[in-house]
């Protein structure tokens, strides 16, 4: 049970920044008259908060130009997206390109922090890590996100592609001086169901719009699970690659887990075990 308190306290920890933001689109909804429009103090508080983490010693630079590329890479997602209207941001701002307002990048660099602050603070470890084929499996899921609207959708082969890269990968973990394991695969199905549940609380709070939203809130599709377990990988591998280092993985609960790291990490040089 205690191993279990710690690792909740830890998750609160590598949340702090997408909390923060979903916080700021509930108090910007609930403030009447606000003096700009909510979207572009959005923006302003988005950037405030990268700001006060990297100032703060939360993030470091490198995350924080990390989560600036995840940014970028959700602002073209979006982009597309509400040009073909799978969703919308109906309430008017100055600070918009295309019907999309920029502070909506902030919701996939939320994603980006949290990747970034979990790899630190759990000391993440990677075991049989196919770092190319598992970069190549999530820039197609990406370009598929896109492309699906023209073409046969491919989420489906995709998702078997990236089970079968991510078999036998381990994700190791810290949590208060004991190590843990669990299989790749599944902590993106684990991480996209809390993205899911966020975003139903993102759309409530009226952060966008699907289409049938648009006459009072409806629940997210499930098939939004489904979507978000998939596009993690695309954070996922831009984390990874911007660690340095190659390790050797500490030994695993069960006791030594063969097989070398094959995913980039930070760390200390001269050091087989590091953070």
């Amino acid at each position: 049970m205690g191993q279990l308190w710690h690792f909740g306290g830890i998750q609160l920890r590598c949340c702090a920044f997408a909390a923060a933001v979903l916080a700021g689109v509930a108090l910007s909804g609930a403030i009447p008259r606000l003096p700009v429009a909510r979207y572009d103090l959005l923006l302003l508080y988005g950037l405030a908060l990268t700001v006060l983490f990297r100032v703060r010693g939360w993030d470091t630079g490198r995350e924080v130009a990390v989560i600036a590329v995840c940014h970028a890479i959700g602002l073209a997602f979006e982009l597309l997206k509400v040009s073909l209207g799978s969703w919308s941001y109906p309430e008017p701002a100055v600070l918009k390109l295309a019907g999309v307002p920029l502070y909506g990048g902030f919701l996939y660099a939320a994603v980006g922090s949290y990747v970034c602050r979990a790899w630190r603070l759990f000391d993440l470890g990677l075991v049989r890590y196919r770092a190319r084929l598992t970069e190549l499996v999530a820039a197609a899921i990406y370009v598929n996100f896109f492309s699906h609207h023209w073409l046969p959708d491919a989420r489906w082969p995709l998702a078997a592609a990236l089970l079968a890269v991510t078999w036998g990968t381990w994700v190791t973990y810290s949590v208060h001086g004991r190590r843990h394991r669990m299989p790749l695969a599944l902590s993106f199905v684990l991480i996209g169901f809390f993205l899911w549940l966020a975003e139903n609380i993102a759309t409530w709070l009226g952060a966008w719009r699907y289409p049938n939203q648009t006459a009072g809130w409806q629940p997210v599709g499930i098939d939004k699970f489904a979507a978000w377990s998939l596009l993690i990988t695309v954070t996922f591998v831009l984390v990874a690659r911007a660690r340095q280092g190659w390790r050797q993985p500490p030994a695993s609960p069960d006791g030594p887990v063969p097989g070398r790291v094959r995913g980039p990490v930070s760390g200390r040089p001269r050091r087989r075990r590091c953070r």
